[in-house]
């Protein structure tokens, strides 16, 4: 008999704001205590020093939280000129200190060589893994393993101050790319070394920043529904931990949002039980490319699906609609 998963079946996207010092694994795992959930992920990892902006993907939608991994991603950062450390931030050791003597105009050309694609090195202090194991676990021991160069685009980098030796940007790029990385090379280009001060990501996509909300403000809303319903007398509720948790739920974004710039599909009912039951569908797809979206013809979010050779839709990642029973 197959053991039945903890927790509730809770599907949608949370945008929890990332508060410095926590790791994304830390926040990931008071979300998932909160909402009793069975299943959780996140979708791609902020540095302990960085605040902002952490999708967490629950239930089901955390099958679609690569295309969350793959979208651009925006930050401000402040850099400190003159000290360059071990992993390129705040929480690594001083390896060399020099003077500043940067002009405005130095700063500017430093930074318009960032723009558009480049070839960036990792960071040894990355979650990039090297025969199973992440750099950054190599770099601790201070083994430096081969990296590869790879292709990032910065679409945006923007001076928002300079004062004395510190740097504000913001920097809207694609995935992959490290700011630490971009901070430690502009520092290089200017001749006096520079690392990450503060990092915070703004935006991931096209979720927007005003959607985001902290653990400990989550933690306060369950702690006033559990506070009226002691009061309307539902004490048994609450001792049996099934509270109601309708106005943290309400918070959560649908699944889909995950996958929103994809192309989308709709197919009939014959093809919607073809693609649950991960058969392909056939239908007029024509001038559809790459993955889709698909829906039923009532809206319903069945999942992402890919055109075959023969142009039918192959399905990729299904949605298991499961009743909540908790």
């Amino acid at each position: 008999m197959a053991r039945r998963r903890k927790g509730r079946a809770i599907n949608g996207v949370l945008l929890i704001d990332k508060h410095q010092g926590e790791t994304s694994n830390r926040v990931l795992q008071q979300v998932k205590r909160i909402y009793f959930a069975a299943k959780a992920g996140h979708t791609g990892a902020l540095d302990p020093l960085a605040t902002g902006m952490l999708p967490i993907c629950l239930g089901e939608a955390t099958k679609f939280s690569q295309f969350l991994l793959d979208t651009d991603k925006t930050y401000v950062v402040t850099a400190k000129l003159g000290v360059r450390t071990t992993t390129s931030d705040a929480d690594g050791e001083v390896v060399c200190e020099k003077p500043v003597n940067v002009t405005i105009d130095a700063l500017n050309a430093a930074i318009e060589t960032f723009k558009g694609t480049t070839e960036q090195m990792p960071s040894m202090y990355s979650a990039l893994k090297h025969e199973g194991q992440p750099l950054y676990k190599y770099a601790r021991q201070g083994i430096e393993v081969p990296r590869k160069v790879r292709d990032i685009t910065v679409y945006a980098i923007e001076l928002l101050r300079f004062e004395g030796d510190e740097v504000d940007m913001q920097i809207h790029c694609s995935k992959g790319t490290y700011i630490r990385t971009i901070v430690d090379d502009m520092g290089e280009k200017l001749g006096c070394g520079a690392h990450v001060k503060h990092l915070r990501r703004l935006s991931v996509g096209h979720y927007p920043a005003d959607k985001m909300i902290t653990v400990e403000q989550l933690e306060a809303l369950l702690s006033n529904q559990i506070d009226n319903q002691v009061e309307d007398g539902d004490d048994d509720k609450v001792e049996n931990k099934v509270t109601d948790k309708a106005v943290i739920d309400a918070l959560l974004l649908p699944m889909d949002t995950a996958a929103i710039l994809l192309d989308e599909v709709s197919i009939d009912e014959k093809g919607k039980v073809a693609f649950q039951h991960g058969n392909p569908v056939v239908g007029d797809f024509a001038g559809k490319e790459g993955p889709l979206r698909v829906y039923a013809q009532d809206k319903l979010f069945l999942g992402v699906g890919y055109l075959d050779e023969h142009g039918q839709i192959a399905p990729k990642r299904v949605v298991n609609y499961i009743l909540d029973e908790q």
